[in-house]
Order: structure tokens, then C-alpha cells, then sequence
């Protein structure tokens, strides 16, 4: 597993989230939208991929009948323009490696919007596999252990026998790590075990960090907060090393 603390990134980014909770529900319902089209079903019984998304929707209190709007979008109910699945690489200043996931109906606005970033900040944009052989795409389930009934022990059990691939203990909460195929499966063990989800997602997972200074360290994540403010931008990971 990495160095770096993942449950102090995730608590940094729920701060970032708390503060601009309109884009965000966006990015949620782009998701769900994205999840009920290539699933092809807006039931979530027989989409689990579309499960996750509404899962994670409801875990930052977006309202039902967004939800349900976002669901039939994805069906073809709901008309709008068509959302896309686009990935770039790129590089921060010092070395630092970053893969940006984007969702968006206008590849041309979000491209323009990630470079205008980068050209002001000392970064760039990188060819096609420049970025992501540095990185394994992984499943990530997230529990906040003091907003569960099961704890200690029971918790910890709970964990091992779900079928994941490892974890990690930070600060009360457990980072779980599983390979991509299993994520599902090991979210509805956990469940079926009583465990509640604080998230779950299939995130890039850096093979070797790059520690920098706390000044440097510090710049990189103010650029990665600016491309992160972009509507188009879903996620970005880094290899930076936190």
C-alpha cells in the first residue's frame, strides 16, 4: 500500500466537497448517469455499477428526485446532452505525475480549462501512457468506524473475511483496498455484515510516491485543488507523496 495518509486526502477533499456541494452533486449525477447508460438499467438491483454511484450519492446527501432525474437521463428519459468518460495525464511541477478524470458533455471546454491550469502553474500535458503505467487503477471502500454499530474486533473481522485484497487503519477509519473486479462484491459482504460504506470507488493507486518539501508539497496541492474546482474534472490522483 502507499505511504501517503489516504484518509487525510479523503477528509481533505470531504472539506472541499462540503464547501462546493452544488458542483459536486453534479459530478454524482453524472456518475449515476454514466453508471444507468452503460449498464444499461436504471434499476440498481441489476446494475451494480449504477448501485455504487446512487450509494454514493446519498452518502453526500444529494436529494432523491436529483438522483432519479440523473437515472433516467442515463435510460433515455430524460434527454440532455450526451456525458463522456475522458481521462488526460499530465505533470505538476517537481516530477509529480497526475492522471485527471473528467466527465463532461464538451471534451474541447474541459481540455482548455485542465491546460489553462497547467500553462499557468509550470505544468503540462502528457502523451497517452506517459502517466498511467506509474499507477494501478484499484477499488476503494472507505468505512468511518464511529459512524458504525459494528466496532473493534467485530469491525476488524468484518474487513478480513469480506474478501479484500488488504487494508489499512488511520485515524478510525479503515482503507480497504480491493482489485478492481471485486469491489462489489467485497462492499456487499461488508454490508451483508452490517458495515455501513462512508464511500466507495475505483480509484489509481501510485506504485512509488515523491516526497517533496512542505512548501512544494503545498503548491501541488493548491494545483490540484484548482484543476479539481473545474465542473468537467471528476478526479485527480497523484503520486505525490502527502
Amino acid at each position: 500500500m502507499s505511504g501517503h495518509s489516504k484518509w487525510a486526502t479523503t477528509k481533505r477533499k470531504k472539506a472541499a466537497i462540503d464547501a462546493k456541494r452544488g458542483k459536486i452533486f453534479t459530478k454524482l449525477a453524472n456518475m449515476i448517469t454514466i453508471s444507468a447508460r452503460d449498464g444499461k438499467s436504471g434499476d440498481p438491483n441489476s446494475n451494480p455499477s449504477l448501485r455504487v454511484a446512487i450509494e454514493n450519492a446519498k452518502a453526500a446527501s444529494m436529494p432523491k428526485d436529483n438522483i432519479d432525474r440523473a437515472i433516467k437521463k442515463g435510460t433515455g428519459e430524460g434527454g440532455g446532452a450526451m456525458i463522456e468518460e475522458v481521462m488526460y495525464e499530465a505533470y505538476a511541477p517537481n516530477g509529480i505525475a497526475l492522471i485527471i478524470e473528467c466527465l463532461t458533455d464538451n471534451k474541447n471546454r474541459a481540455i482548455g480549462e485542465i491546460k489553462a491550469i497547467l500553462n499557468k502553474t509550470g505544468g503540462s500535458l502528457a502523451n497517452p501512457g506517459a502517466v498511467t503505467y506509474q499507477f494501478r487503477k484499484i477499488g476503494q471502500i472507505i468505512i468511518d468506524e464511529r459512524k458504525n454499530t459494528v466496532k473493534d474486533d467485530e469491525l476488524e473481522m468484518a474487513v478480513i473475511e469480506s474478501g479484500a485484497e488488504d487494508f489499512e487503519k488511520e485515524d478510525g477509519a479503515y482503507i480497504i483496498t480491493t482489485e478492481m473486479k471485486d469491489m462489489i462484491t467485497v462492499r456487499k459482504n461488508l454490508e451483508d455484515a452490517g458495515v455501513a460504506i462512508e464511500s466507495s470507488e475505483f480509484v489509481y493507486d501510485a506504485a512509488n510516491l515523491v516526497s517533496l518539501t512542505e512548501d512544494k508539497t503545498e503548491s501541488i496541492l493548491n494545483i490540484i485543488e484548482k484543476i479539481e474546482d473545474i465542473d468537467d474534472v471528476s478526479a485527480v490522483y497523484s503520486n505525490l507523496n502527502l
